[in-house]
């Protein structure tokens, strides 16, 4: 008696291409692209706020230099 290893079948669920079916392309819901637009634009204002002196004390972040006084306030 001759013992055997025991192989699972290899089927197509288990044999999916890395890449994925091209030729069932999806695109992102235009309404999901604007909400993350949106929200990366708080998130970076939020941030910036946060960390104004540090980005001052690198002079990344002016501070009204160079502003004619005469824009600055009524």
């Amino acid at each position: 008696m001759q013992i055997r290893s025991k192989v699972l079948p290899q089927s197509s669920s288990l044999r999916r291409p890395i890449r994925g079916d091209e030729s069932r392309a999806e695109t992102a819901h235009p309404l999901l692209v604007f909400s993350a637009v949106v929200l990366f634009t708080l998130f970076a204002i939020v941030e910036i706020d946060l960390h104004s002196a540090q980005l001052q004390a690198i002079g990344l972040l002016g501070h009204g230099v160079g502003i004619d006084p005469v824009f600055l306030s009524p």
